[in-house]
C-alpha cells in the first residue's frame, strides 16, 4: 500500500485525503496539511514510484486510482479528496470508478483531457545532476540550476533529492516515469463510465493554462455538479504560491 503522512486526529469531519502531483510527495503538502487537521483528520499520500512508496513499472491512473481506493478501503470509510496535477487526474478516475469512496473531491489545476506537453526535460535534469560530494541543498541547487532555470521549479524537485544516502539518490522511480509520461500526461478512455454525482470543485490558478475553456465541457459531462474557481495571481503549483488563499477556498468547499 502507499506510505501515508498522517496529521490531526477523527472528528465529526470525513478525513481528507491529499494526493500530490508528479515528482511530488506528501511531504510537499506538509504545511497545509498541518492547518487544516484543526478541525479534521488530513492523510497525505506518497503516490507510487515517489518519495517512500513502492516502486511499479506500472504507473498509470488505473493503477494510481485502485491505489487510493486501497487506501479509503483500509480507513473504513468514504474520504473527502484533493488532488493536484496528476494526484487530480487519479483522484477523478477514483471518484469515477468508485463514487462510493468519495465524499466530496477537489481537482487543483488539471483536467480530464489528455495535455501534449512532456517532463521528461526534468527527468534529463535529474538525471544530468552530478551527484558526487553533493552535502548540501545549495549545492545542489547551484548544480542543477545549470539546465533548470526557474528557481521554483528546482525547489520542487530538489525535495525529492535525498542528501542522507550515501551516495545521495533521488527518491523517483525516473526509469518508470519517463516511460510512462504518455500515459501520465494522457487521460484514459472513461466512455463507459456514469458521472460522479457527488460535489466537485476545480480550483486552478490564475496564471495557469492547465485548465482552459474548452475543457469545461468535458468536466461538466463527467462532474455535473462542478463548480469551478481561480486563485489570483497562481501559477500551476497555486498551493505553493498562493497557500493561504488555496487554504481559504478548500475551507469554504469542504466545510
Amino acid at each position: 500500500m502507499l506510505t501515508l503522512a498522517r496529521h490531526g486526529a477523527p472528528t465529526d469531519l470525513p478525513p481528507l485525503l491529499i494526493v500530490h502531483g508528479l515528482f511530488g510527495s506528501a511531504r510537499n503538502w506538509g504545511a497545509i496539511a498541518k492547518r487544516l487537521s484543526d478541525s479534521r483528520e488530513v492523510i497525505a499520500v506518497d503516490m507510487r514510484n515517489h518519495a517512500n512508496s513502492f516502486w511499479n513499472d506500472t504507473h498509470d491512473y488505473p493503477t494510481m486510482a485502485a491505489d487510493l481506493a486501497e487506501v479509503i478501503e483500509a480507513e473504513g470509510h468514504p474520504m473527502d479528496v484533493l488532488g493536484h496535477s496528476m494526484g487530480g487526474k487519479a483522484s477523478m478516475l477514483l471518484a469515477l470508478t468508485r463514487p462510493d469512496l468519495v465524499n466530496r473531491l477537489v481537482v487543483a489545476d488539471i483536467a480530464p483531457v489528455a495535455y501534449g506537453h512532456s517532463q521528461t526535460h526534468l527527468i534529463a535534469a535529474m538525471r544530468g545532476l552530478d551527484l558526487s560530494g553533493l552535502d548540501s541543498r545549495a549545492e545542489a541547487d547551484r548544480r542543477l540550476a545549470q539546465s533548470v532555470e526557474n528557481p521554483q521549479v528546482r525547489a520542487f524537485l530538489l525535495q525529492s533529492l535525498d542528501l542522507r544516502a550515501d551516495p545521495p539518490r533521488w527518491r523517483l522511480n525516473l526509469d518508470a516515469l519517463e516511460r510512462q509520461m504518455d500515459l501520465i500526461t494522457g487521460w484514459p478512455d472513461v466512455s463507459g463510465l456514469a458521472p460522479y454525482e457527488g460535489p466537485v470543485l476545480f480550483l486552478s490558478g490564475a496564471e495557469s493554462d492547465y485548465v482552459r475553456a474548452e475543457a469545461r465541457p468535458v468536466i461538466r459531462a463527467l462532474f455535473p455538479k462542478a463548480r469551478m474557481a481561480r486563485i489570483p495571481g497562481a501559477g500551476h503549483w497555486l498551493h505553493a504560491e498562493k497557500p493561504r488563499e488555496f487554504e481559504a477556498a478548500l475551507r469554504v468547499f469542504l466545510n
